[in-house]
């Protein structure tokens, strides 16, 4: 009986203090619903956008030319900024200005890949574009370290592969044919079956008949220098 006596005299002694602060109870049990009600939106809106950005990029490479169109997929690019599609639209707008021939606007948006999303999985692809654009201008010296960087940072085959062979490339231009059929050899003997192989061991061939004296023995085979592989 005395138990129950205390419970209902510290009830009785808290009340006036709940009554004090019940509209404060209240805001706080308001402010409490709307934080939830905006993750949750701002959750719903998130996944909403990734779907959005992923049927436009869908509807970008479907739609005949304008799959073809640089302009269509950096807006989206730019629309769709962080979802997993904006990042993919950046890249293949990018890789399409390559092909357009628009070499330095590549370069910029290849480096903007890698700015906005460095730990992005096609990093390396992007690092390579940005290599291939340089060389692309003729900016020998910067594009050979770009390439290296590339040969030297990632192990993503097919990559590596295409940084290799734009440096086999760069180093028969400048007449180092030794190091040059030393790229074209390591290609050739590391990426066996490859795409690059047979146009490496062509290019082996090539220089063994021009430079005999330079020749170095060949392996097996790789292929032209390409971003889409």
């Amino acid at each position: 009986m005395q138990a129950q006596d205390t419970t209902a005299d510290w009830l009785l002694k808290l009340w006036p203090w709940f009554e004090a602060n019940a509209k404060r109870f209240l805001y706080l049990g308001v402010f409490a619903a709307i934080a939830v009600f905006l993750i949750s939106f701002y959750s719903w809106r998130q996944n909403q956008r990734q779907v959005e950005a992923g049927d436009a990029f869908t509807q970008a490479l479907t739609s005949g030319n304008g799959g073809q169109n640089a302009d269509t997929f950096l807006k989206i690019a730019a629309d769709y900024s962080g979802t997993s599609a904006g990042q993919r639209a950046l890249l293949q707008g990018a890789t399409l200005l390559f092909v357009a021939g628009k070499y330095a606007d590549a370069q910029v948006q290849f480096q903007k890949f890698l700015d906005t999303y460095p730990d992005n999985s096609f990093a390396a692809q992007a690092n390579l574009g940005v290599a291939a654009s340089l060389d692309a201008q003729g900016k020998t010296d910067l594009a050979a370290n770009a390439y290296q960087r590339v040969a030297n940072q990632y192990s993503d085959g097919s990559v590596v592969i295409a940084a290799k062979f734009g440096l086999a490339q760069i180093y028969e231009r400048q007449g180092k044919i030794s190091d040059a059929q030393r790229f074209y050899e390591d290609v050739a003997r590391t990426y066996q079956g490859s795409s690059m192989s047979s146009e490496a061991q062509l290019q082996l061939m090539r220089l063994r008949t021009k430079f005999p004296a330079a020749a170095a023995p060949a392996s097996t085979t790789p292929a032209p220098f390409s971003l889409s592989h």
